[in-house]
């Protein structure tokens, strides 16, 4: 007489949820891959579904000038250190499949700072962006530079120029730098910038809405950041990038950033993967 019990070396039945969530991991490390074939999320945060990977990640490069203090360093030499820290982790980015870094380099502020210390750290952005061209080509990296372009001297503008306009067309992880940047000024760059297109009847004010700030912001196309990382265990934001990270979640760390590697970005994304991001609303509640 047959039977209608399974045979007894079936195996287990598989998890119909389970097998979701695998399909929708494959799914979504495909997208990445589309746009950077270096990504493999799961290969170096197998705990972490690809789908908890924030798209965009924002850091507050702090404790540089601390990390020299420290060793009895000139100050210049942290600066040195933590240019040095970028390209392991701008890298990283692009294999976990975040499409865009930003990193606060110079703010408006920090004209305040002795005029020698403005000086190499501006001579260190353009050797940097001089060194590092060719490694970008070869990783398929894109460079961006925001922040207000008038007070920079004409070499900087010339090497950040060049970077941009060479790798334009990279399809790989986004490095954006502030440079000469703040929120504030940016915010009013961007409303005199709609107010003479509603001068000149491009535009009404009826018609100005939050796409509208965005479009007009020096992050224009770029995503928000879904991720903000500060180093060196200051609690405040300093005026970077006020209107994107409306949403964004907060991670502070003691490590000082030329401190800052691959295992500390880990840290970031696993924290991050951990929260529940309700963007003003209620989260999901089971019945």
């Amino acid at each position: 007489m047959s039977s209608l019990a399974p045979p007894a070396s079936a195996g287990p039945i598989a998890d119909p949820a389970a097998i979701a969530a695998d399909l929708d991991a494959q799914r979504i490390t495909a997208q990445m891959r589309a746009r950077n074939p270096h990504a493999d999320p799961l290969k170096y945060l197998p705990d972490i579904h690809p789908g908890k990977i924030p798209r965009h990640v924002a850091i507050i490069m702090d404790g540089n000038g601390r990390w020299a203090n420290q060793r009895g360093l000139p100050r210049v030499m942290g600066h040195r250190s933590g240019a040095a820290a970028v390209r392991p982790i701008i890298e990283h980015c692009g294999r976990l499949g975040i499409e865009v870094l930003t990193l606060y380099s110079f703010s408006i502020e920090n004209w305040k700072r002795p005029s020698e210390e403005v000086s190499a750290l501006m001579q260190l952005y353009v050797q940097y962006l001089e060194k590092e061209l060719v490694e970008f080509m070869k990783e398929n990296i894109r460079f961006v530079q925001i922040g207000r372009r008038d007070g920079l001297a004409p070499e900087v503008l010339a090497a950040a120029d060049r970077m941009a306009d060479a790798t334009r067309n990279n399809t790989g992880a986004t490095l954006c730098l502030a440079v000469n940047y703040g929120a504030r000024t940016e915010i009013v760059d961007a409303v005199r910038a709609i107010a003479r297109r509603a001068i000149a009847g491009d535009i009404t004010p009826d018609q100005i809405n939050d796409q509208t700030i965005h479009d007009h912001l020096y992050t224009a196309g770029l995503p928000d950041p879904d991720l903000l990382i500060r180093t060196a265990g200051e609690m405040r934001v300093s005026n970077y990038l006020l209107w994107q990270i409306s949403y964004a979640e907060l991670h502070v760390t003691d490590i000082l950033w030329p401190d800052f590697g691959i295992d500390q970005l880990h840290t970031a994304i696993r924290d991050y993967a951990k929260r529940t991001r309700k963007f003003g609303g209620l989260a999901d509640q089971k019945a």
